[in-house]
């Protein structure tokens, strides 16, 4: 493999981590909500979660799919479902932060969930597979995930550094609500657009 193509597989990856979608929404949303590891601890689950469902796809997985079409649309409403959930926990935040929250927080296990259930992981990792590996060697499945793995969790990671940012300089929890139905809502519309792609 030339470095031409780590290069090319790392920036498309980079790309894919960085770029909004729900998880990053929620990463970013964690960031405003919660203390930083639990922000953290769901962008390890998530990228986790990522890399479990890149290998599955790049292991065989994507071509149950194109021989069973009912799964793919099975994932997309499920995935559409856990989405709405947490756009509606989002927006029903009051905007303060505590060290200490009495409600259930997005967690490792959330964050690996939401992205097998995230129609953008699975076009990013259909598309990367198609794109930069071929059938006949999975060594390049192997590499590709390893590049995938330091990028998605710093890009991940940078949402919700952002998030922190942002409630660092917004004390104010009105605004904090505000941010967070703004975010809300960017969630729930993206069910739309994954609904009507």
């Amino acid at each position: 493999m030339t470095l031409s193509m780590l290069f090319t597989m790392s920036a498309f990856a980079l790309a894919a981590s960085i770029s909004p979608g729900p998880v990053n929404l929620v990463c970013l949303s964690c960031g405003t909500r919660f203390p930083i590891r639990t922000g953290l601890a769901f962008v390890t689950g998530a990228t986790l979660g990522f890399i479990a469902l890149f290998y599955a796809v790049g292991f065989g997985l994507y071509s149950v799919l194109t021989v069973f079409p009912f799964i793919e649309i099975l994932l997309r409403w499920l995935g559409v479902a856990f989405l709405l959930f947490m756009s509606f926990k989002l927006a029903s935040d009051k905007g303060f932060v505590t060290e200490k929250s009495t409600h259930p927080t997005p967690g490792f296990m959330t964050g690996a969930l939401m992205q097998w259930l995230n129609p953008k992981a699975w076009l990013a990792s259909a598309a990367g597979i198609g794109a930069y590996t071929t059938a006949n060697d999975p060594q390049q499945v192997v590499v590709f995930g390893l590049l995938y793995l330091p990028i998605c969790w710093l890009s991940l990671s940078a949402w919700v550094y952002a998030g922190v940012f942002l409630r660092k300089h917004v004390e104010n929890p009105r605004l904090l609500m505000l941010i967070n139905r703004t975010l809300a809502l960017l969630l729930a519309l993206s069910c739309i657009y994954l609904l009507i792609d």
